[in-house]
């Protein structure tokens, strides 16, 4: 079977000779059967797993559909953090190398709001924003969304665990009724799919499926450990797999600073990202990793959420995430654009239960190792001490379990409130007046 070409899909020349260039010759699934849609004034709901080139699934046709002649705001792409933002725009301002007159624009928290709101002035055709952000101009009336006529929502399901749907409720009410609705995410919970049902006229459902949840050319191995070993376990696999660049990924702000400094003090090139860096340093670190300047990145899944950097060869979850999601966007930092990649997750004895979960999630049982001396004590009666560690992890009963969940949930419920708040530090606002769905 002949596959098209994203001139057949009806991209312009100009456009398929940057991609070209970029080395993008043939479009991937999701894209062989997004742009179509989108071209013709569908709304879409797209499903596929991180990694299958869903962002030139959308931005591809709404260059197409861009008239340079107005200077209005047309196309409005939402995104749950900044650092995908920034990816997103970035990814149109290569696309628009050969094309004149059209503008962009990422609006997020953390930047100078005098500078975005000089910038907004302008002719500016395609906003990629943050809800709390957006939200913010529109309260001080510097951005108007009635003249938007294409709206993505990327990573939906990413903004429902973050808690950001009421603020996508309210700027979707400042658009107009008739406007073009792209909805892309990763799974799509109920909240996801009224949400669809609400504001989707008629749309049309792209699944890209796949045998297994997670990219086939990533390696996976689960390496059994302890808390007190985690450490050296890493510092062991880094000279071994000797990679060219690697994301370390740890569950908080605490543990992702006290591992940087451990391997700063090693003598390891690395970097931090997570929410308590300022936007400029987070910049930074960006740059100096997508140029190979430092080797490692230690961050936090809201922090690197949407990260796409080429030649990332391993990724460390030196904590173990907690829902499947995570998990695979995770280790859909390596891999990218069909390339080899390996994910390492070390796992200690209280972790099993999260690992059993993943394990389920994606339909697959992983690889399992050892380091003796070094992951675990080298000793003939450590499996008896380890079984005793595991006994020990687990919830006595139901009750236990119970209160378990529910700790768990009022610890995302906090992270969601503390994440929505520095978003944007404007109060709630009443809802738009335009929307009629």
């Amino acid at each position: 079977m002949i596959l098209p070409d994203f001139l057949q899909l009806g991209i312009r020349k100009e456009i398929n000779h940057t991609l070209k260039s970029l080395g993008l010759v043939q479009p991937t699934p999701i894209q062989e059967r997004t742009i179509p849609a989108v071209l013709e004034g569908k709304d879409v709901i797209a499903k596929a797993q991180t990694g299958t080139g869903k962002t030139l699934a959308f931005v591809l046709p709404i260059l197409e559909k861009i008239d340079v002649n107005r200077s209005d705001v047309q196309a409005l792409i939402l995104t749950p953090t900044r650092e995908l933002a920034q990816q997103i725009s970035k990814e149109i301002k290569k696309m628009i190398e050969n094309l004149e007159g059209v503008n962009v624009l990422a609006v997020y928290g953390g930047q100078d709001v005098a500078h975005q709101l000089k910038k907004l002035k302008g002719a500016q055709h395609i906003v990629v924003a943050t809800p709390g952000r957006l939200l913010d101009h529109i309260r001080r009336e510097t951005i108007d969304l009635s003249t938007v006529e294409m709206l993505v929502l990327d990573e939906a399901d990413q903004m429902l665990h973050m808690g950001f749907l009421p603020e996508v409720d309210d700027i979707i009410h400042e658009t107009y009724s008739t406007r073009q609705t792209m909805l892309f995410s990763a799974t799509m919970p109920k909240e996801i799919q009224s949400l669809a049902k609400k504001y989707m006229t008629e749309p049309e459902l792209i699944e890209v499926k796949a045998k297994k949840v997670t990219v086939e050319e990533i390696k996976q191995v689960v390496i059994e450990t302890t808390d007190r070993r985690k450490q050296a376990t890493l510092f062991h696999l880094i000279e071994e797999q000797r990679p060219f660049l690697a994301i370390i990924f740890c569950r908080t702000k605490i543990r992702a600073k006290k591992l940087y400094d451990a391997l700063v003090a090693n003598g390891y090139e690395a970097d931090e990202l997570h929410g308590d860096l300022t936007q400029a340093k987070r910049e930074k670190a960006m740059k100096r990793f997508r140029e190979a300047k430092t080797q490692f990145l230690v961050a936090t899944d809201v922090a690197a959420r949407g990260l796409d950097v080429e030649g990332v060869t391993h990724v460390f979850n030196y904590d173990i995430p907690h829902d499947v999601e995570s998990y695979v966007h995770r280790i859909g930092r390596t891999g990218r654009a069909g390339g080899d990649g390996i994910a390492f997750t070390l796992v200690a004895p209280k972790d099993l239960d999260f690992l059993r979960m993943i394990e389920i999630g994606i339909n697959q049982t992983l690889e399992k190792q050892v380091i003796k001396g070094v992951s675990i004590p080298d000793r003939e009666d450590y499996q008896q001490e380890r079984n005793e560690q595991i006994r020990k992890s687990r919830p006595r009963g139901p009750e236990a379990r119970g209160n378990d969940r529910r700790r768990g949930n009022e610890s995302s419920t906090r992270r969601n409130s503390d994440h929505r708040r520095s978003e944007s530090k404007s109060g709630s606002g009443g809802r738009g007046r335009r929307n009629s769905r």
